[in-house]
C-alpha cells in the first residue's frame, strides 16, 4: 500500500487525504465519467478517505449503485464511490504528486471515443466486465 495523499480542488475549499490502494492510477471511459470531467476520468482507487470537515462537497447520484462527489464552490470532480462505501476512486488530479503514478488500467474501453489513446499498455475492460464486477452475489440480492 501506498502513503497517504492529500490534495485539494482547485479553489482550495475542498481537501481530501486518501491512501491509494496501488501505486498506480486507472482511466474510466464511459459516457458519465467523461462528461463529468471533461475527458477520461483518471482516479486512484482508495481506502481511508477523509474529506476535511467544513469542505463544501455535493454528492450526486449517478446510478442506482454509485455516486460522485465534487465541490461545491468550484465544481471540481473529486471521488467516484459505490453508494455501499466498497468503492471509492479519488481523482490522481487533485494530488500535486500525481504525476509520478503510471496509468495501468482502463475501464469501459468500450466507451472510450476514436479522439484519443493512451500511449502505455494497460489492463482493459469493458463495460460489461466492470458491471459484472459489481453486480451483486446470489446471497446478495
Amino acid at each position: 500500500m501506498t502513503q497517504a495523499m492529500t490534495g485539494n480542488c482547485i479553489c482550495g475549499a475542498t481537501t481530501i487525504t486518501a491512501t491509494p490502494e496501488r501505486e498506480a492510477m486507472d482511466a474510466c471511459h464511459c459516457s458519465i465519467c467523461r462528461q463529468w470531467s471533461a475527458g477520461p476520468y483518471l482516479a486512484f482507487g482508495c481506502e481511508n478517505i477523509e474529506i476535511a470537515e467544513g469542505s463544501p462537497i455535493g454528492v450526486y447520484q449517478s446510478s442506482p449503485w454509485a455516486e460522485r462527489v465534487f465541490c461545491k464552490e468550484c465544481g471540481t470532480s473529486l471521488v467516484w464511490r459505490t453508494r455501499d462505501g466498497k468503492h471509492n476512486h479519488v481523482s490522481s488530479q487533485i494530488f500535486p504528486d500525481a504525476a509520478a503514478y503510471a496509468l495501468t488500467s482502463q475501464i469501459f474501453i468500450d466507451e472510450k471515443p476514436t479522439g484519443y489513446d493512451f500511449a502505455n499498455e494497460t489492463q482493459i475492460m469493458t463495460g460489461a466486465e466492470v458491471f459484472a464486477m459489481f453486480a451483486p452475489s446470489e446471497g446478495e440480492k
